[in-house]
This record gives C-alpha cells, sequence and structure tokens, in this order.
C-alpha cells in the first residue's frame, strides 16, 4: 500500500462543516502545523490508551478520523503491520505535518486524505477499526458524521474515540480560566456546538451513537495529566501561543496581558514536575461495535 502524497486531494474535498474547514485551514490550523509536535506531546499519555480501546492488529485496516498531524495514524500504522491506517482531517497544513511524520517514519502503510467525515465516501464496510482522539468533537452535525462512519465500518468493527469532559472538570481548563478571568471577559464556553465539549455529556455520545449504525456503547473516565512542557520557560511559551489565550489577551493593553501571563506562570508552577509541567485533565474514552 502506497502513502497517499499531497496530490492525491485533488481539486479539494466535498465538506459540509464549512465554518470549521475554514479554521482549521486558516490561522487556527497553521498554527497547531506550527506547533504539532508540542500538541503531539501535550496529548501524549491519551495516545496508548486509545490504541488499545481500538483494538488495531497486523493484518487490519484503521480509520483515524480527525487525525490532525497523524501521531495517532502512525502509530495505528505500526499496530496494523501488513494492514493499512488511513488518517482524515479538514486541515491541509496538519496533514501536510503528518505526511512529513510518515515519511520519517519509514511507514508504507499510512495514507492521508482531507475530508469531512459527515460527507465522505469512504468505502463501504472496509475498515475492522475507526478512532479518533480529540477530533470528534469539532462535527457540525455529529449525527450524519457517525452515521457515515458506521457504513464505513465493517459489521461488528469497533469504534473508539476520546473527548474533553466538562469543562469544570477538567483542571487545567479550569486553571487557565480561573487567572485569566481575573484580567479579561471571558466568553461563555459553547457546550453544543462544533467545539472541545461538544460530546461532554455521555448521554449524547451514547445516544448519537445508537441512533446511527453502533451498539454496545461503553463510556468510562480518563483522567491523564497533560504534558505543557520541559520546563517553566517552555511551559509558558506554548501556552501564551495557544489560540484561546492569544485570541484573548490580544485584547489587553501590554501591562494587564503581563500580569495575566505572570499569574498565568505561578498557578502553572505548584504543577512543575521532574517530568515537565503536567496538569490534570478528564476525558470520556467512548467504545462502539458497528452492528
Amino acid at each position: 500500500m502506497s502513502r497517499m502524497t499531497p496530490e492525491a486531494d485533488g481539486p479539494g474535498p466535498a465538506v459540509a462543516n464549512t465554518e470549521q474547514d475554514e479554521a482549521w485551514n486558516g490561522d487556527d490550523g497553521r498554527h497547531w502545523a506550527e506547533h504539532s509536535d508540542r500538541f503531539d506531546a501535550m496529548l501524549a499519555r491519551f495516545t496508548p490508551i486509545l490504541l488499545e480501546a481500538a483494538g488495531a492488529a497486523p493484518g487490519q485496516r484503521v480509520l483515524d478520523i480527525g487525525c490532525g498531524a497523524g501521531a495517532t495514524t502512525c502509530e495505528a500504522a505500526r499496530a496494523a503491520s501488513g494492514g493499512e491506517a488511513w488518517g482524515v482531517d479538514l486541515s491541509g497544513p496538519l496533514l501536510d505535518r503528518a505526511r512529513q511524520r510518515a515519511e520519517r517514519q519509514g511507514l508504507d502503510n499510512v495514507r492521508f486524505e482531507r475530508a469531512d467525515a459527515q460527507v465522505h465516501p469512504f468505502p463501504e464496510a472496509s475498515f475492522d477499526a475507526a478512532m479518533s482522539r480529540f477530533g470528534i468533537m469539532f462535527l457540525a452535525d455529529p449525527a450524519a458524521a457517525f452515521a457515515n462512519i458506521a457504513r464505513a465500518v465493517a459489521p461488528g468493527g469497533r469504534l473508539a474515540f476520546l473527548c474533553w469532559q466538562r469543562p469544570h472538570d477538567i483542571e487545567w481548563t479550569v486553571t487557565l480560566r480561573s487567572v485569566l478571568a481575573r484580567f479579561v471577559d471571558l466568553p461563555e464556553m459553547d457546550m453544543d456546538g462544533p467545539g472541545p465539549y461538544s460530546l461532554a455529556e455521555p448521554r449524547r455520545s451514547r445516544d448519537l451513537l445508537e441512533a446511527n449504525g453502533f451498539d454496545g456503547v461503553v463510556v468510562e473516565s480518563v483522567r491523564e495529566p497533560v504534558s505543557l512542557g520541559g520546563d517553566m520557560d517552555e511551559a509558558m511559551d506554548f501556552v501564551a501561543r495557544m489560540g484561546p489565550v492569544r485570541a484573548l489577551l490580544s485584547k489587553a493593553d501590554p501591562a494587564t496581558r503581563t500580569q495575566a501571563l505572570d499569574a498565568l506562570r505561578d498557578a502553572l508552577a505548584v504543577h512543575l514536575t521532574d517530568d515537565g509541567v503536567r496538569v490534570g485533565s478528564a476525558a470520556w474514552l467512548v467504545t462502539a461495535r458497528r452492528d
């Protein structure tokens, strides 16, 4: 199986999730691509949990939804030696990084494609497993996406994904927002539309999956720290450049911005360990079977 080249994207995929497509091919996507190694390191503790749940094995075909810069897809490709791992994402900049990663690692059973999981014509019943590490919360129409993914997974095949829990249950989110709220007005967090907390209520994931081709749904709590950097300087450089922090503080005057970042440094300093700055987080691991 050959690795998909950038030219294979063709004139452009069918896209229904236009708002997210614009964001992930604009400044947000370029920022994530530029700092993809740091974002992958931030979430690294979750990757083996997801791969174990997906159950990728030699000879199988695995679909990685919202694959980003390809870290999880490449791990799935190694687990599915003799098979194939197929990573899809809306972001062209991130997929460029993913292809570079696969090339560096010498993987010849991985491919990447720019695709909207809601409408992409995946080959029917062709995957043994589908998975997503925090990429599946950005769906404008999750019902359509799950139905489309179900068609792509063979009967009896597996689905496994990670999504964030409610923001007040995530230590990292609470820390960030409690500090910034002292200096800038914070927007209300969207719990319904595409975004990090769209599947924070387990009942919603269960209902969506059971109504769109899956059964045997299990939702488990996973609590792992996120890694922000090897030391305080690295962590603060990373955090200050994050989209939400950058956007909020861009509206503040220089003095306020400096004060906010100093306060955030103080709050994160208590999380400095021998392994770097690690702050608690909470996710749901959702697994199901194609009925």
